[in-house]
């Protein structure tokens, strides 16, 4: 029994990991799907749900940054630099670039407002340079 035990860890282990690289192969957000899917395509079985637990660990472990996109919450391999930041974020194909803003605006807008800011969000969606002229329609 012991060594079922032992097996069990070990791969959960190895499909942490698993997760892990699929989404550091990523080069944007990604869904739980689409890293379910690529893991599937790879040979590494792996339950959707175990795929959803270890997201959203590496979510609140602040290795993953997550966002909520059009079709549900998405995922992307965090910079390991502990600055906040925001992103751009392609609607076509997930690629993502950090930004920094200037947020001054958003304490302004609070104050002028009576409210005091605990925490903000800000994400800018838009297609990127790849995406937009096979999106855009012609004339």
């Amino acid at each position: 029994m012991e060594s079922g035990t032992r097996a069990r860890a070990t791969r959960r282990t190895v499909q942490k990991d698993a997760i892990r690289q699929a989404l550091d192969s990523s080069p944007g957000f990604v869904s739980a799907q689409q890293v379910h899917r690529q893991l599937y395509d790879a040979g590494t079985p792996v339950g959707i749900a175990t795929v959803y637990r270890q997201l959203n660990a590496l979510a609140e472990s602040g290795d993953a940054d997550t966002v909520l996109g059009a079709e549900g919450q998405l995922y992307r391999t965090c910079a390991r630099d502990g600055r906040h930041h925001h992103h751009l974020i392609c609607e076509n194909c997930g690629k993502a670039e950090e930004v920094e803003l200037n947020e001054a605006w958003i304490l302004t807008a609070a104050h002028e407002h009576g409210y005091t800011v605990t925490r903000h969000v800000v994400e800018v969606f838009g297609l990127c340079a790849d995406c937009a002229p096979a999106v855009r329609p012609t004339t």
